[in-house]
């Protein structure tokens, strides 16, 4: 496994081993938190990074697309917002947040704000962020993925089969209700990482450093059967020596849009990358064209994109995170 992995799979098991203390000494599940204040929930002396104080600025290497600027809206905030995913329509916009990147992680499991937040275009505004509460006990809830009125999302609980499981949760009459867990295949045997599923519904992309006890963590396709998802191989082209991730597909699945850890033109921190599908139906090679700290891409039916960027200081600690937007031309 990549460090990069070890270090998750190490805070996931400090994860399992908090909920099994909790489980032991409060055996009554918590009352689920419906009214939740995510600006009361920042520390009061944390800083609201701007892109004026930004050592790394994201930068766009492609001319299709303008410079990055913070998205608009009542979104960022002097917490971290992370893990950005829009919906084709650009109606629905869902994010991981927590208000302190110095807590650690096992203490943002208990403070009722830490999860996935999401908002809806209200004209040509969005509305204030709600957190979707998907638990009545502890957990911890991210890497959300929405597909209709589907969301899939990766979380520690209890219950899980492994370290992280993926679960789906349904958006019916206003309510996220039905919070099933993917099953074994996906969160045993696959243990899937951070992933995506195409329009069709029938390929599954995902990232994993595990799958064949690799060294790096890599992108690999599934396709839909009767009885699951077939056995996953390696995307050709798109991996490399190092650490590919976080994959995206256009709706119309001609693009596949993720992350590496690495810039060819020198830039710090993690790129998104893109490749266009081939008339032959394979992956073209990859384009750099968001660098300086930006990852996880997700894109709108009009092609802008939205991700993740890390504010680092220049003796290389992370301050905050905000979604920015790159708006194509």
């Amino acid at each position: 496994m990549s460090k990069w992995w070890k270090v998750v799979a190490a805070v996931a098991i400090a994860f399992v081993v908090l909920l099994a203390v909790i489980a032991i000494t409060q055996p009554k599940k918590q009352t689920a938190i419906t009214n939740v204040d995510r600006i009361a929930s920042i520390p009061v002396n944390a800083t609201k990074m701007t892109p004026a104080q930004d050592t790394y600025k994201p930068v766009i290497l492609s001319n299709l697309w303008e410079q990055p600027v913070q998205m608009p809206g009542p979104i960022n905030t002097a917490g971290a917002e992370d893990s950005p995913f829009i919906t084709p329509d650009g109606n629905r916009f869902f994010f991981f947040f927590t208000p302190d990147v110095s807590v650690p992680v096992e203490k943002q499991l208990l403070d009722g704000v830490t999860g996935i937040w999401w908002m809806q275009k209200n004209g040509t505004s969005w509305t204030s962020p709600e957190k979707i509460i998907l638990c009545d006990d502890v957990s911890l809830d991210g890497a959300e993925f929405v597909q209709g009125n589907a969301m899939w999302f990766g979380s520690v609980r209890t219950g899980n089969m492994g370290e992280i499981d993926i679960y789906t949760v349904t958006y019916a009459e206003g309510k996220w209700t039905d919070v099933t867990n993917a099953g074994r295949q996906l969160n045993v045997d696959y243990d899937i990482g951070e992933f995506h599923i195409a329009a069709d519904g029938q390929t599954l992309y995902f990232h994993s450093g595990k799958i064949n006890a690799g060294d790096n963590m890599d992108i690999w396709v599934s396709q839909k059967t009767n009885d699951g998802w077939s056995t996953p191989v390696r995307v050709p082209t798109v991996n490399t020596a190092a650490n590919e991730g976080w994959p995206y597909v256009t709706p119309d699945g001609n693009e596949l849009w993720f992350t590496r850890f690495g810039s060819p033109a020198g830039y710090q921190g993690p790129s998104i990358y893109r490749s266009v599908k081939l008339s032959n139906g394979s992956w073209g090679p990859p384009e750099e064209i968001v660098a300086s700290f930006a990852g996880e891409p997700t894109l709108d039916a009009a092609g802008n994109i939205y991700f993740t960027h890390h504010y680092y200081s220049s003796d290389n600690k992370m301050i905050e995170a905000d979604i920015y937007v790159a708006y194509k031309k």
